[in-house]
């Protein structure tokens, strides 16, 4: 199977990504799945790094929690 390029994703909606003849060296190297599911993920932490600086979470909060926000009840 070494050198075959795929033809599909058979993921719908994921196009293929690869100029690397041997994807399941990659795709082992990564252990993230498939080349185009690393890619696709890529896509969605760079797009939330975005909207992290519009949303500034490392700055204080305007208001105090509730005291037993986080408590999980019993």
């Amino acid at each position: 199977m070494v050198g075959l390029l795929r033809k599909t994703t058979c993921l719908v909606g994921l196009v293929i990504h690869e100029i690397e003849p041997d994807v399941k060296k990659l795709e082992d190297q990564l252990q993230g799945g498939q080349l185009e599911e690393v890619v696709f993920q890529a896509g969605n932490e760079l797009s939330l790094a975005g909207k992290m600086i519009h949303w500034e979470p490392w700055e204080h909060l305007l208001e105090e929690l509730p005291a037993n926000q986080w408590k999980q009840p019993i």
